[in-house]
Order: C-alpha cells, then sequence, then structure tokens
C-alpha cells in the first residue's frame, strides 16, 4: 500500500507545474500568546534553555529592539503567557538562534540585525547578568537574516553559518578561534555572493558526514534553491571554495523553505514557499537529482507567500504543509494547512483566520500534550507577537 502511494505521489508532483488546490471550509484554530507586549516579532527557533527537557523559544522583536527567550511552562500552563527573559536590546534585530559557542554546557543566543545596525551579536549570561557583545568580524558590514550554529572545521566547537542581504550580502562563515570569548579573533569567510537570503539550512545533502548548506535567494542575479557542499573540515582549515548545486525554483522569488520526507520514498525532500502565493516542492530522486512541481493558492483570499512546513497535520501518516503569508491585508487568510491525499489534489485548509498580517516562519511541537502537532509562529504588523495555534483535529488511530 504504501509503495502504491509513494507512486501515485509521484505521478502527481510530477505533473504539470502550477497545480490548483482546492480550498475546503472550515473554522480558525484557538491562537494562544506566548507573548505581545513588544513590536515586530521576526522569526520563531527552537532549544531547551534552561534544561527542563522542553524545548523553548527565542525571539528577536525588529521593532521593539529586544531579544528574548521563552521558557515553555509544560502543557498545564502552555496557554498561557510563557515566561520570558530578555537577554539583550538590539536594534532592528532580524535574526536569533540559541547556540553554546563557549562549551560551557548551557545554551547562549546569537542575534543578527539588519537596517543601519548590520551586526552579529552574541548574548551570553555571566555571574547572572545578560552581556551582549558584537564579533568585530560582523559589525556594521551585512544585514544578516540568518545564522546556524554548526562545527565546520572540527578545531574550537561551533562556527557560525550566516546569510544576509542587501549591498555586499553573501552566505559565508565566522570561524570560532580556539579561545571563543576572544570576539577579535573570529574570522568571516565568503562562500557565496548573494541577493537576499531567506532560508540557511545545515544538513548533509550528499551523504558524506558533514553539514552542507542549502538556501534560498529571493533577489539578485541568481535567484532560487541551492545547496553550497562542504568540503570538509581540513579543507575548511585551509578556507577552499564550497561548490554550488542549483535544486530548483530558479528565477523565482523564494521565500522560507523547510526539508523533510514529502512523498515517503525515504529521502529529503525540500518545500518553500514562493511568491506570489506558490508552494515549490522538489523532490529528491534516487541519481541525486530533483523533480520539480508547483502548488498554486488561492491568491484572491491569502495574501503573499511567507514560509512553509512540512508536517503530519492530521495524524494519517502523509506529510502535509503549513504556509504563511505576508501582505495579508484586507484577505480571509494569513495562515493556512494544505492536506495532502494519497490519489487527489491537496486540499487547503483554514487556520490563522483573518487576523494577522505578517507571518513568518514556523515551528512545530506538541504544546499541550494532546498528540498532535500544533504550529508556533510569530506575527509582525497586527502585533500579535509571538504565538501558538491548538490543533483541534481528532487524530486518525
Amino acid at each position: 500500500m504504501r509503495t502504491i502511494f509513494i507512486l501515485a505521489l509521484m505521478l502527481r508532483v510530477s505533473g504539470t507545474a502550477g497545480d490548483p488546490v482546492i480550498s475546503v471550509p472550515g473554522s480558525p484554530w484557538t491562537r494562544h500568546a506566548i507573548d505581545d507586549t513588544s513590536q515586530g516579532a521576526d522569526g520563531v527557533k527552537l532549544g531547551d534553555f534552561n534544561g527542563d527537557g522542553l524545548p523553548d523559544i527565542v525571539t528577536g522583536w525588529e521593532e521593539g529592539g529586544v531579544v528574548r527567550v521563552y521558557a515553555n511552562p509544560g502543557a498545564a500552563k502552555v496557554r498561557d503567557a510563557w515566561p520570558q527573559t530578555t537577554v539583550g536590546e538590539v536594534k532592528n534585530v532580524e535574526e536569533a538562534i540559541f547556540t553554546d559557542l563557549d562549551g560551557d554546557g548551557r545554551l547562549e543566543v546569537v542575534s543578527g540585525s539588519e537596517g543601519k545596525t548590520r551586526t552579529l551579536f552574541w548574548h551570553r549570561e555571566i555571574d547572572g547578568q545578560w552581556r551582549t557583545d558584537a564579533f568585530p568580524a560582523a559589525r556594521n558590514t551585512q544585514m544578516w537574516m540568518q545564522a546556524a550554529a554548526v562545527d565546520l572545521d572540527a578545531l574550537h566547537g561551533p562556527d557560525l553559518l550566516l546569510g544576509s542581504k542587501g549591498d555586499g550580502a553573501a552566505v559565508g562563515w565566522l570561524q570560532a578561534p580556539a579561545k571563543p570569548d576572544d570576539l577579535c579573533a573570529w574570522i568571516y569567510q565568503k562562500l557565496r555572493e548573494a541577493g537576499w537570503l531567506m532560508s540557511l539550512i545545515p544538513h548533509d545533502m550528499d551523504g558524506d558526514g558533514d553539514a552542507d548548506a542549502l538556501f534560498t535567494d529571493r533577489k539578485g542575479r541568481r535567484t532560487g534553491l541551492f545547496w553550497l557542499e562542504n568540503p570538509g573540515a581540513e579543507a575548511n582549515r585551509r578556507h577552499e571554495a564550497w561548490k554550488e548545486h542549483a535544486v530548483g525554483g530558479l528565477g523565482k522569488q523564494l521565500m522560507f523553505a523547510d526539508i523533510g520526507d514529502v512523498n515517503g520514498d525515504g529521502l529529503i525532500d525540500v518545500a518553500v514557499a514562493a511568491k506570489p502565493v506558490e508552494i515549490v516542492i522538489c523532490l529528491r530522486i534516487a541519481d541525486g537529482g530533483w523533480k520539480e512541481h508547483v502548488l498554486t493558492l488561492d491568491g484572491n483570499n491569502l495574501g503573499d507567500a511567507k514560509a512553509v512546513k512540512i508536517a503530519d497535520v492530521n495524524g494519517d501518516s502523509l506529510p502535509d504543509l503549513f504556509f504563511t503569508c505576508e501582505n495579508a491585508k484586507g484577505k480571509l487568510e494569513g495562515i493556512v494547512w494544505l492536506e495532502q491525499q494519497p490519489d487527489g489534489p491537496w486540499k487547503q485548509h483554514t487556520l490563522g483566520g483573518p487576523e494577522g498580517l505578517k507571518y513568518d516562519l514556523m515551528q512545530t511541537l506538541d504544546l499541550d500534550g494532546d498528540g498532535d502537532l500544533d504550529v508556533i509562529t510569530c506575527e509582525e504588523r497586527d502585533q500579535l507577537g509571538v504565538v501558538w495555534y491548538e490543533n483541534p483535529l481528532r487524530l486518525r488511530p
């Protein structure tokens, strides 16, 4: 039965680009505010910040100028506002991630700013006080949009894989020194010119055991979905080049992407939101290539494409898709989910309703302990803030 599903899906997904999605009626999911007390919530990243085994959240508030950590209170209290810690005050903050750069076993936060700030910061707790320091090699240099902590040279713990936008934009990495708190010793290495980086995902794309860089570039001379091949730790110590590979969506304005096995064949695929209101699905095939398909959503009822997330929403073992929008003023939806069917078109279901103008990337977790996946995201124009939507579906046995 599983083989029949995979074959049916491959035939459907490899068909004519631009296949429509069927909208079905429904009610919005219940929204819960994690924090709505600042302005311009811009992204949600996860990590166990306090060591209690529950995923916590870090978010930068672009207009509010703060970087905050939210401690997951557990299923019993998850519908209330979450306990928060402001770990730094940074203007124009665009990105914030958890990482342990100094190897002390406790997570710190790295944030990146755009606008006039154009700096990468390290937020860490020292003697009970939070301290914010800029990396000199990434101060007033680029508008930093994405960051990921990954050890690229097997020397001194995590390095920082980075992406930016605007003048001088690039994919690059910040090489950690022997003493990570010697910020002047961090060295920036450029890997590829860019226009406007959206997603930057470390993932072993070629199965050689190291983390490559999968990314979407929405502006500039070469737009689309690509990956850069990590040449290995020894080559990175010599600062050698990374080979570029094209995946799909070339020439399109691609936004946030996600990786996962969309068609159940055991290979990792990529789904990416594309302007104006599309999802580009790039299926990995056995020879290492890609087969591309485009889902066209209803632009009359949705805002412009912003992000996509692969997750089994209804518990039927078929991966579904969450989809968020920006520029959703006057539209019926800013966030929806798409149900995958083994032998028919994707079905678009309501999720967020008409509230919210500009959503962002998403995380999926069973926050309330009822066995299904809820969705965490943020909204930065209607000032809904950092929110989660409670999955109301009755999962199939």
